[in-house]
């Protein structure tokens, strides 16, 4: 049986030896933060932090900061899980094999929320500058929820059977905002909350939300599971947590809260007011400036006694919210075929910030008769992929056909890429769309929600072999300005250019002048991807550095440019290297970067005798 509360949870954990407690004061500026993130580097336990800074409230962070950890705290409810979305994916599985789905039917009947009539949550109410202020980066606006769950019904059927529950940033302090009386939420496009404040809109109404921190741990991972409209997160986290959750309603307030929730904000939208928001240290190793944003005012603050505050520090990837990824994969992964005919598998590469980059193997079934392969049921399958929910956010969607390669697995990155570079055909396989939405933490494009998207689909023959290294006999006659070339991956080349320098219009010519330098017979064509970067040394250090640095890095209908390119019939290709431009841009967000003396500090708590020693 799952977890009723967030504290059930953290004293499984207690027993099971997989969490710390650190008695010490910690400052909720930058210090929780820099503990949290060194420990999930280090993949340690879950830390209870029992003294913060100008707080009554202890805060828990790490809870999901490995893999093996979140599985063990679903470990009743997993299977269960997954045996219902195979009977999703495959209905007359459960004629073929009953035996398997006898936990099916009752995960069903949690599925379904419960009305109580009271609950732990009602018993006490605070203030919103009595919560943890935690500040996660030096240059954040103030401090933030990190881990909320945001609750709306539809103003025209309100109700839990149309409810919305979702992962939206909420900032408690700093900038504009009222003292205790308003905070920001900040949700980005393709969210459900839209739906119902678009409504909200036109009825001329405020919004009422309320913000649940905390409760069962099934909770936090239903409000980032990307469900379907119609299907109430309240369902799954029920299905997760392996019991109904319980929604009370306190006498004067219209919207229901998680009986056992720790910490619940309640308020409302205004139709039309906005405020400035951020910045905030995001998910794709940089700042998320600042925006205006709608403004919940606040009506009331709800925790229950012995109230617990999760909390999380995002940043660049890896970091605990990658946990959130994989099990999301590892649930919903088999429904992709039901969903998208033909498409075999997605993987939004989590190294690249998730949404830039959509690795995806398809099919093709349409003139197997053919004698050469080439994309073209894999072209239909990649506007399938864009055309579902969040995944149309991805700026890089790279589709290969199975029949090339049966046992390719889209989590061997590096296998992945050579197969494409091997078989992709640079006039034909690139398919742009332009100005069109964008990822609303990207600062890549031309705006905010705003850039471009490309589709590569290669299929077929293998054209070329790879280059592994520079050879020493090859002169690349790299133009003035560039130098420092390094191999990433086979066939992958990294170039150092200058500090990327727009004209008057915004462009930087230098990238043009060296694609320009070289013809398609050129040696340097032996390596069909070259990236222009800062520092190509760093860039070819690891796999998960080339990916951060040319997918979160630019802008594919600005930044990609090639060796002999032409356009024929307004589509653009190139007969030698893609030239990718992944150097900062002076419109980019600033990167992330740690506060040395909140290093200092967590060195401190590992050395000898301190309470993280052995852990990193």
């Amino acid at each position: 049986m799952g977890y009723r509360s967030l504290a059930d949870c953290i004293a499984d954990l207690r027993s099971k030896g997989d969490l710390i407690e650190i008695a010490a004061e910690v400052d909720p500026r930058l210090e929780v933060a820099a503990i949290q993130r060194r420990v999930y580097e280090a993949q340690g336990p879950a830390l209870l932090f029992k003294r913060v800074k100008g707080c009554a409230f202890p805060v828990v962070g790490n809870l999901f900061g490995t893999m093996e950890r979140t599985r063990w705290i679903f470990r009743d409810t997993l299977e269960a899980v997954r045996h219902l979305v195979e009977l999703k994916v495959s209905p007359p599985n459960g004629f073929k094999r009953p035996w398997r789905y006898l936990d099916v039917p009752k995960t069903g009947l949690n599925l379904l929320p419960r009305r109580v009539r009271s609950g732990p949550i009602l018993s006490h109410r605070t203030t919103v500058s009595s919560l943890p202020q935690l500040v996660s980066w030096p240059k954040d606006g103030g401090a933030f929820v990190t881990l909320p769950q945001v609750y709306t019904e539809h103003p025209d059927t309100p109700g839990l059977a149309k409810s919305n529950l979702g992962m939206y940033r909420v900032q408690l302090s700093g900038n504009e905002y009222e003292k205790d009386r308003e905070i920001g939420l900040h949700y980005q496009i393709h969210r459900g909350i839209g739906v119902h404040h678009a409504a909200a809109i036109k009825n001329g109404e405020p919004l009422r939300v309320n913000v649940f921190v905390g409760g069962p741990p099934a909770m936090t991972v239903a409000a980032v599971m990307p469900l379907p409209e119609g299907l109430p997160e309240l369902s799954f986290a029920g299905a997760l947590g392996g019991r109904a959750v319980r929604m009370v309603q306190a006498p004067d307030w219209p919207l229901p809260m998680p009986a056992e929730a720790d910490f619940v904000l309640c308020g409302t939208i205004d139709p039309h007011e906005t405020k400035p928001e951020g910045p905030f240290g995001d998910h794709l190793g940089y700042y998320a400036l600042v925006h205006d944003f709608p403004v919940m005012k606040v009506d009331r603050v709800y925790h229950r006694p012995g109230a617990i505050w999760p909390f999380t520090s995002v940043g660049r990837p890896p970091q605990e919210d990658t946990s959130f990824g994989q099990l999301i994969h590892e649930l919903t992964g088999p429904l992709v075929p039901t969903v998208l005919p033909g498409v075999k598998a997605v993987h939004a590469v989590d190294a690249a910030g998730v949404h830039p980059l959509l690795l995806a193997i398809g099919s093709e079934r349409y003139v197997p008769y053919a004698q050469e392969r080439r994309p073209q049921e894999i072209l239909t399958q990649a506007n399938a992929i864009l055309g579902q929910g969040q995944m149309s956010l991805a700026k890089y969607l790279l589709i290969v056909a199975e029949q090339d390669d049966p046992a390719l697995d889209l989590h061997d990155i590096p296998r992945f890429l050579r197969h494409l570079l091997e078989r992709v055909d640079w006039e034909t396989d690139l398919h742009f769309q332009t100005k069109t939405t964008m990822d609303t933490l990207d600062y890549s494009g031309h705006g905010l929600n705003q850039g471009s998207k490309v589709v590569i689909a290669a299929a077929g023959r293998k054209r070329r072999d790879l280059p592994t290294e520079i050879p020493t006999d090859l002169d690349l006659n790299l133009p003035d300005g560039f130098s420092n070339p390094r191999v990433c991956l086979p066939g992958v080349l990294a170039v150092q250019g200058p500090p990327y320098a727009p004209d008057h219009r915004g462009e930087d010519q230098s990238q043009a002048a060296f694609c320009w330098s070289f013809q398609p017979g050129d040696p340097l064509n032996a390596f069909p991807l070259v990236v222009l970067v800062d520092d190509s040394d760093f860039a070819a250090h690891s796999l998960k550095n080339f990916l951060w640095v040319t997918f979160t890095r630019s802008n594919p209908a600005a930044d990609i440019h090639g060796i002999g390119s032409s356009t024929f019939q307004k589509h653009w290709g190139c007969r030698g290297s893609l030239v990718i431009d992944a150097r900062i841009k002076p419109h980019h967000a600033p990167p992330l970067e740690d506060d040395p003396d909140a290093e200092r500090l967590v060195d401190s708590l590992g050395a000898p005798g301190g309470p993280l020693h052995g852990i990193f």
